[in-house]
């Protein structure tokens, strides 16, 4: 469409001129949760990915949600909270005079990935491990230093060390492009224990050498479910025998091997993780 400007061809520079700057201040001002990214931290990188940290605003109580996104590059792999046989679990950690705690991360469903000589967890495309921090005095903010420390493996693992310093002041709008991030990862996380998913029974038989399991599988299950239990740091459970069907019940024994020394499973809880089809259960094994 083409405009006619009744004016003099000066009063038309004029009145262009304010018309690009109008345009120019509505696309800035558009633009400006991505654009400023005061939230996101620039890319760490290293041989084998890199990764970087989301965070939304503080709310009034001074809890942020926050991501460590990583994408490993292709044939690459990072890991989940336990790494399997090898490998290094993701750990975000402040220094004791920053004034905030980081109180939770959350990972999404892993797979297991290996070569067959050893069997590791984790994940071999992006993604974005949500976080909760809580602020120690949200009225005075502060730049707040965190560490970031991953494994990455392709033929060998390199330790990938990066720290992020995030700017968390308050806003009066939650940045788009963060709160999707943050809400896609928070998708992709297992389900509490429900109706139809859940464990209906555990127990320590043989000395405390086996952890027997019954499960109530989601309807129309036909495959062999896979389960995953972490223990004590740096252990997990991932073999099973005798997995069978009893009824509407699914029975599972698994080998307890290697454990600390005198080991005390009384007041100890343990992670279970179970991936049945398309949908993955999350829940804690207490020891009394």
């Amino acid at each position: 469409m083409r405009i006619t400007l009744p004016y003099s061809d000066t009063c038309r520079r004029s009145l262009l001129a304010s018309f690009a700057l109008a345009a120019l201040a509505l696309a800035a001002l558009l633009c400006l949760p991505c654009a400023g990214r005061a939230e996101t931290t620039p890319w760490a990188q290293n041989e084998g990915g890199r990764m970087r940290i989301v965070t939304l605003p503080p709310d009034a109580e001074g809890r942020v949600r926050g991501g460590l996104e990583i994408e490993p590059k292709q044939g690459w792999i990072t890991y989940w909270r336990e790494p399997g046989e090898a490998g290094i679990p993701p750990k975000l950690t402040l220094a004791e005079d920053q004034p905030a705690k980081i109180s939770d991360m959350s990972y999404p469903v892993p797979k297991r990935v290996g070569d067959g000589k050893l069997l590791d967890i984790g994940y071999d495309t992006a993604v974005t491990l949500p976080f909760e921090m809580k602020l120690s005095a949200p009225e005075t903010p502060r730049p707040i230093t965190v560490s970031s420390f991953i494994g990455l493996c392709r033929d060998i693992c390199i330790p990938f060390q990066a720290d992020f310093v995030l700017q968390l002041k308050p806003e009066n709008m939650t940045p788009p492009q963060e709160f999707m991030i943050l809400q896609k990862a928070g998708a992709l996380l297992p389900d509490p224990p429900s109706m139809d998913f859940a464990v209906t029974h555990y127990s320590l038989t043989d000395a405390q050498k086996t952890l027997k399991l019954a499960l109530r599988l989601p309807p129309g299950t036909k495959n062999k479910p896979q389960v995953l239990v972490t223990g004590p740091e740096g252990y997990v459970l991932f073999d099973d025998t005798n997995g069978r069907r009893d009824g509407d019940s699914y029975l599972i024994d698994m080998p307890i091997e290697k454990l600390p020394v005198k080991y005390d499973f009384r007041g100890k809880r343990w992670e279970l993780l179970v991936i049945s089809g398309t949908r993955a259960m999350e829940t804690s094994l207490a020891f009394e």
